[in-house]
């Protein structure tokens, strides 16, 4: 077997090793191992050497994400394709016509043999792979292949059972024709021996043998082009046919996981030995995990005639790791994507290679590659000379000199110099050696030939992670000293969160929560402060104890402790860290761009609500389609539609009246009412659980309201609320029950909805994981909101106010939806207030929990399934609907908007 690599040059600059000997046999720049059996990696040639910390006992099969995303795209495929047969009938007919006229003029023997070498082939070619395999040991392959074929199998007989009997006419057309010499009868609409073959070679990996590779696509060509000539099937049958077996094939490697060839530490001995090194024991190192999960495993292995060496070893499970999260990277951001989601180990150890020989040819101080080869066809080597380093994570404090950090922007400075972007200049790929000069890794996901972009972002990025260890001014003072002012200062759009590596941005939240913190502290502290004071005033002035202070005296006091708490807040707020970096820069270059740059191409937000709105839409078109909406309009009772407008605008009243009953303060209630309907205009730009919360909090602040308890005081009225919620569903659904029967027995919906949550709280309760992430969540909700309720609770006016305020507001948006309901409907379809209540608490609920803008898409799905489920006519449901969603969502908006737009002139917002 041959097995190749980069010849190993003698180490320069060692004093305790001298000059390695040259082996034997020839080397070039990058190993190859062509058409390699996976048992045959390596042979030890008698050898023995030892592994310390060599791998654990390892699954034998894993689950890789790139056979996940292979059938993903192959059930697309297959959508795609049986869209355009069902809608594109004259591009699918056309097509058969100059396929059929094409190849009608192909010789009768050329048919003939190819039919025949085709179908002799397509059965000896897997059994010939399979005795391939066997005689290489490789049973666990033939088995997966067995199952994936028998699974295409099953397959192929329920696409076809389904295209006889219930797909539409084109897709038919498109899959069959009349079968020769008998026009009553219609070819198979996927060959049923074809895609098993293809999902079994598939699956057994002949997609890394190039000889049986091609050998397959002829018998495939053959047997397809010899059905066409003969009448035997269409275009879009081999088409599906062949994604049918691949899509199959690849779901089944997912399932039931591949085959764990993930190579030992005997192994990589071996394949040292291979390319020439004579090694003695090698030693596992435990590193960190990287930032894509792919990092690969680390050996440091000492030599019998030379200095150790540090040698990577990647395999295909661990080039796999970290794929959703590239893939998502890809997707979402423009301009600096990371690399591909999908790359091979050959691609990943080129890219290597060539950025470890750019990053050197640059003058960086970098980890010299000395050789690399692979380790059979799934696990490849490089090869590094030994560095002797500690990470900048793990040095201390004053370890970190001026001098230090200057030596690391001479190393970004170089690899600048050459446009070779890092992509990862995190602490952990930055080391220090026993000298004091500072060595960059890590530079696996790097590129050369970088655009300015990921340049500037590699400046953003170091000044951050030494920022995080010796503060912003130090960071950007010796950023300037070697790059200068101006190269510092572009980088500014680029210092955001977004462009920074997954360690940092998790670094940068966790400083956020401590500061936090510390500012809660500071404001408990300070509120502690001014009750003493207050106290120790009123002991002084030897107030009678039973003398009640008069209003003006309260307001006072109550003024001088805000002012106390304001002033302990100031004191205590604190700049995060880029904000700290950009004050630096500003100082040196005020006239420096601030704005950040736009790095995303699209938003998790935005796609959710894209997708859920998609849906909405597509829901709602199919329940108006057969609606005349022209002649149920001419026949509404507009006095209905009236009442309905009426009670959308009383709930606008009550909506005030619930957020002032949990706000002990004076707030201007005409305002708030005012706040209430801008909070219509928010609705369609944010989630409706989220963009109503922001507004009254940033609302009940600018109204003289502390922060602290502006947010507490809209999560007791959200807590209360949902806490209304429930009881209301449970009651009007406990009511809708038993309507219709004389007992006062719950309805079984009732009793499995309880069940439901029952199951539900002991799922939540029984998974640590979840118990943990639902007890801190209630705990920081209840850690603000209970003092609040207690200051409520002393005042029963605001109580009441705050309760009849959800009460009232439920009731409104009931009866709006009740009118219209009357507004389309007669007696025989009139629903009692129950049965609406319950389908808008239900709709309510779902609307809040949907990511959309105002729950669109979901509100108006669920009330329509509900009314409808509820004995209401689908004629009537849909109508009335549209009806309440328009009255309540979207006609506000432009008053929301307009109140939106005063609120915020007038300092309110």
């Amino acid at each position: 077997m041959k097995q190749q690599g980069v010849h190993p040059e003698n180490a320069e600059g060692t004093s305790d090793a001298g000059a390695r000997p040259k082996p034997d046999v020839e080397r070039d720049a990058v190993g190859k191992n062509d058409d390699v059996p996976e048992e045959t990696h390596v042979s030890d040639e008698g050898h023995t050497g030892e592994v310390e910390g060599d791998e654990p006992l390892l699954p034998a099969r894993v689950h890789r994400p790139s056979d996940l995303m292979r059938f993903v795209v192959g059930v697309l495929t297959i959508v795609v394709l049986l869209a355009v047969a069902a809608f594109a009938h004259g591009t699918t007919s056309g097509l058969e016509q100059d396929i059929n006229k094409g190849t009608g003029q192909a010789p009768d023997l050329l048919i003939k043999i190819a039919g025949l070498a085709s179908s002799i082939a397509i059965l000896l070619v897997p059994v010939a792979f399979a005795i391939e395999r066997l005689i290489k040991r490789d049973g666990l392959r033939i088995a997966d292949g067995v199952l994936a074929a028998v699974l295409a199998h099953g397959v192929t007989l329920a696409t076809d059972l389904w295209v006889a009997r219930g797909a539409p006419h084109s897709i038919q057309e498109a899959l069959t024709q009349p079968y020769p010499g008998d026009i009553h009868a219609l070819t198979d609409p996927v060959h049923g021996y074809l895609a098993p073959v293809i999902a079994y070679m598939t699956a057994v990996g002949m997609s890394r043998r190039p000889r049986w590779r091609a050998v397959l696509w002829i018998v495939l060509l053959l047997d397809a082009f010899s059905m066409l000539v003969t009448g035997y099937t269409t275009p879009f049958s081999i088409i599906l046919t062949v994604l049918i077996g691949w899509t199959v094939a690849y779901g089944t490697l997912y399932a039931v996981g591949s085959p764990n060839v993930r190579p030992t530490g005997q192994t990589l001995l071996a394949g040292l030995r291979h390319v020439g090194f004579h090694p003695v024991n090698a030693a596992r190192e435990e590193v960190p995990d990287s930032e894509n999960g792919d990092r690969g495993r680390r050996y440091f292995v000492t030599l019998e005639d030379g200095p150790p060496l540090d040698v990577t070893v990647v395999d295909r499970e661990q080039q796999a790791q970290g794929f959703f999260y590239r893939a998502w990277r890809n997707l979402t951001l423009r301009g600096f994507a990371t690399r591909s989601s999908l790359q091979s180990l050959r691609q990943a150890l080129e890219q290597e290679a060539l950025l470890a020989y750019a990053a050197t040819a640059a003058g960086a101080n970098t980890p010299k590659l000395i050789a690399t080869s692979e380790l059979g066809p799934d696990a490849v080597m490089l090869v590094y000379e030994h560095t002797d380093a500690r990470t900048l994570d793990s040095l201390a404090d004053e370890e970190i000199t001026d001098g230090l950090l200057r030596n690391a922007w001479h190393q970004v400075q170089a690899l600048q110099s050459r446009r070779i972007a890092h992509r990862r200049l995190a602490g952990d790929a930055i080391l220090v050696d026993r000298s004091g000069d500072v060595i960059l890794t890590e530079l696996r996901g790097g590129e050369i030939a970088a655009g300015d972009l990921l340049l500037r972002m590699d400046i953003a990025q170091m000044i951050t992670t030494l920022g995080l260890r010796v503060g912003a001014q130090r960071a950007v003072a010796s950023a300037v000293g070697v790059l200068g002012p101006d190269a510092v200062a572009a980088c500014l759009p680029m210092l955001q969160p977004i462009a920074l590596t997954r360690s940092t941005r998790a670094t940068l939240r966790k400083l956020a929560r401590e500061r936090a913190e510390r500012e809660r502290e500071a404001v408990l502290e300070g509120s502690r402060q001014a009750k003493e004071a207050r106290l120790k005033e009123a002991s002084e002035d030897a107030r009678p104890a039973l003398e009640k202070p008069d209003k003006k005296t309260v307001r006072a006091e109550q003024r001088a402790e805000k002012r106390a708490i304001d002033e302990a807040l100031e004191e205590a707020r604190e700049e995060d860290l880029l904000t700290q970096i950009r004050h630096e820069v500003l100082r040196i270059r005020p006239q420096a761009p601030v704005e950040p740059a736009r790095l995303e191409r699209v938003r998790p937000r935005t796609l959710i609500s894209f997708i859920a709105g998609a849906i909405g839409a597509y829901f709602l078109l199919t329940q108006f389609t057969h609606i005349q909406f022209g002649t149920l309009f001419a026949n509404a009772q507009w006095g209905w539609v009236l009442a309905a407008v009426l009670f959308s605008a009383l709930s606008y009243v009550a909506a005030a009246m619930a957020l002032l009953g949990f706000v002990p303060e004076r707030v201007p209630f005409l305002r708030t009412v005012a706040a209430q309907v801008a909070g219509s205009f928010v609705k369609i730009v944010a989630p409706a659980a989220v963009g109503g919360v922001a507004l009254n909090t940033r609302f009940l602040q600018r109204a003289g309201v502390r922060p602290g308890l502006a947010v507490a005081s809209v999560g007791a009225s959200q807590l209360f609320g949902l806490g209304c919620h429930i009881l209301m569903l449970l009651a009007f659904g406990y009511l809708t029950g038993t309507e219709k029967t004389p007992s006062l027995s719950p309805s079984r919906t009732v009793i499995a909805g309880l069940l439901t949550v029952a199951v539900l709280v002991l799922v939540v309760t029984s998974v640590p994981l979840l118990r943990k992430f639902v007890a801190t969540r209630v705990r920081s909700l209840f850690a603000g909101v209970v003092p609040r309720m207690l200051d409520v609770l002393q005042r029963p006016q605001k109580l009441v106010t705050g309760i009849g305020g959800m009460l009232l507001l439920t009731g409104c948006f009931v009866m709006c939806l009740d009118a219209s309901i009357r507004a389309f409907g007669d007696q025989t379809t009139s629903l009692s207030i129950a049965s609406v209540a319950v389908v808008f608490l239900a709709g309510n609920a779902l609307g809040s929990a949907a990511p959309t803008p105002g729950g669109v898409g979901a509100v108006e799905a669920t009330l329509t399934v509900g009314l409808i489920a509820v004995g209401l006519p689908k004629e009537v449901a849909a109508p009335a609907v549209l009806l309440f969603r328009l009255l309540t969502l979207w006609l506000p908006v432009l008053p929301g908007w307009l109140a939106f737009n005063h609120l915020t002139r007038k300092g309110a917002l």
